[in-house]
């Protein structure tokens, strides 16, 4: 297949009828699937049809994002303003051989060449996170289940550097990992059957599905991801970042248009801009900034020419990883329909850990499948596995087998890894003969509603929807970073800890994923850990009302030392 002959089709040149009385490109693949079309928008009439946005929702949708105190924000941005002063200082140090450096920088002999190195897109890297390098990256060496085992290691020089004790640290509490529903484990139903696949595929398959990489596993487990989803067919990939970075440019090209939230993974970023699409960035879940958009586009059509759009995607996920926030998906899709829209949603984080059957957002509201376009999600979560796929109509998923480089040019999912989903999946189902993977889904939601309510309480800020198992914990200041991840691993908890540019610069925050396997007396433990570090590092902003908290915020300590 030529990139010609995939551009003519993408982007809707002359068609031809077949005897089957479908249209077809010029290379014969069939192009009557609505992804295919070029829609033609008319002027939507002056009044809101809309049903109000109340009776969208069969439930309350409560989500928190209270505001950063002032005092607070003052505060690290002086932070900031401390670090980057003595980051330019050290930078001199070095030019002038008074300190060594050990990042890699130009050759004195190369000065006259285009630079390989820009030293103020590595001003961050040197002097704000090598501060607080030692905690990512930490060495795992067991199941990152509800505890982990890590290695310990130290730094001579400042973290530049690391060495292993050979000591280990036991029992971790893993409030980091992406495990849900508790399926990374090596025990078990899924163990069992991915030991047992292994011995009879072997581990790798070493080519493409295209060519001999096409397992029965692989169409297996396909068709049970189209059960599950309530779709036609689907399609699976061996890697879920490239599901999106290498599916996107697939779909769209020159002349279509994008319009996605601001807040999206950095994959459907990647994957749009490799598109070729025009881009246009609407505000996090907010539906009046997307419908200006999509009424801009309408009326005024592409630049320049003004012709009409060919296609218009919207892109969404389900569960937003950095905010905890889940998608106003039924707004979106009345917007999608009222304007002729299509819908990508990415449902990585919420496939597997919303819903009562646990199938994503769409069950989580009880929409209709049908109504989502392009379904897509990974496996590395709520599976305990690796890879993603895409699901929809048929059309869709034949054409992508052909047009996708994910499909094409990448070796296939690893048959292993595949049992492991497919017997997972097979358990959230009920198709396994118990009640284990109902279970799971139940004990999710009573961990994530526990949880969330104890920090509330505790007088944290925390961001989400309250049934979202991502439960981002704000810090804001640059040297409680380090310092909170620090503190909490001293008190055998292993968290993650995020700062700027994954995030705002002034909003920095504690990501904590919530587990199935999490017991409640590892909840407890976690949460007396994260209440004693928020007394020590002052972490206790929020001015709303709480109960049963203990220590003082910051507010009430700077309070207290006032003359």
């Amino acid at each position: 297949m030529t990139q010609n002959s995939a551009s003519k089709l993408l982007n809707g040149d002359t068609v031809h009828r077949t005897k089957q009385d479908k249209k077809t490109g010029g290379n014969g693949f069939v192009k009557n699937h609505c992804l295919f079309q070029q829609k033609r928008y008319r002027r939507p009439a002056e009044k809101n049809h809309h049903a109000s946005c109340t009776s969208l929702y069969k439930k309350p949708f409560v989500e928190s994002f209270e505001e950063t105190p002032l005092l607070v924000a003052v505060l690290t941005y002086i932070g900031y303003g401390i670090l980057t002063i003595f980051g330019y200082l050290r930078d001199f140090l070095r030019d002038w051989k008074f300190e060594k450096c050990h990042l890699a920088r130009e050759r004195e002999e190369q000065k006259d060449f285009v630079p390989l190195y820009q030293d103020f897109e590595n001003f961050y890297t040197r002097n704000l996170y090598m501060r607080i390098r030692d905690n990512w990256n930490r060495p795992i060496r067991s199941v990152p289940g509800a505890k982990m085992d890590l290695v310990e290691r130290v730094t001579p020089d400042y973290n530049w550097t690391f060495e292993h004790t050979g000591k280990v640290l036991k029992d971790v509490i893993n409030m980091g990992s992406y495990n849900y529903l508790g399926f990374a484990e090596n025990t078990g139903t899924c163990a069992d059957a991915a030991s047992e696949c292994t011995v009879k595929y072997g581990v790798g398959v070493c080519s493409s599905r295209q060519e001999t990489g096409n397992l029965d596993k692989h169409e297996e487990l396909e068709k049970l991801v189209a059960r599950f989803l309530g779709v036609e067919s689907s399609m699976v990939f061996g890697m879920g970042f490239a599901t999106n970075s290498m599916n996107i440019p697939a779909l769209m090209g020159k002349g279509c248009l994008i319009l996605s939230d601001e807040l999206n993974h950095v994959s459907l970023v990647l994957g749009a801009r490799l598109s070729g699409a025009t881009i246009r960035v609407f505000k996090h879940n907010n539906m009046q900034s997307l419908e200006k958009l999509l009424w801009d586009a309408i009326v005024h059509g592409q630049p320049r020419t003004h012709r009409p759009w060919k296609k218009i995607l919207i892109l969404v996920e389900g569960i937003y990883s950095m905010e905890g926030s889940i998608v106003r998906l039924p707004e979106i899709i009345v917007l999608k329909k009222k304007y002729k829209a299509y819908l990508y949603l990415d449902e990585a984080h919420s496939i597997g850990a919303l819903g009562p059957r646990g199938r994503g957002v769409v069950d989580y509201f009880g929409l209709d499948p049908c109504d989502v376009d392009i379904m897509m999600g990974t496996f590395t979560k709520s599976f305990g596995a690796a890879g993603g796929y895409i699901g929809g109509k048929k059309d869709l998923v034949d054409y992508l087998r052909l047009h996708s480089h994910s499909a094409v040019y990448a070796t296939s999912m690893s048959p292993p890894i595949t049992q492991q989903i497919i017997t997972s999946m097979k358990c959230i189902m009920g198709e396994d003969g118990t009640t284990l993977g109902q279970e799971r889904l139940c004990q999710l939601s009573e961990n994530t509603t526990y949880f969330r309510r104890r920090l509330h309480e505790m007088g944290f800020i925390i961001y989400g929807n309250n049934d979202s198992p991502v439960v981002p914990l704000m810090l804001y200041m640059p040297a409680k970073i380090g310092a909170f991840g620090r503190e909490m691993l001293k008190r055998n908890i292993g968290t993650v800890v995020v700062g700027f540019p994954a995030t705002p610069i002034i909003e920095s925050r504690a990501r904590f994923c919530v587990s199935a396997a999490h017991t409640r007396e590892m909840l407890d433990t976690a949460l007396n850990a994260i209440s004693e570090v928020g007394d020590l590092l002052q972490l206790k902003y929020s001015r709303k009302n709480r109960h049963g908290s203990e220590g003082t915020d910051l507010f009430s300590y700077l309070e207290s030392h006032q003359d």
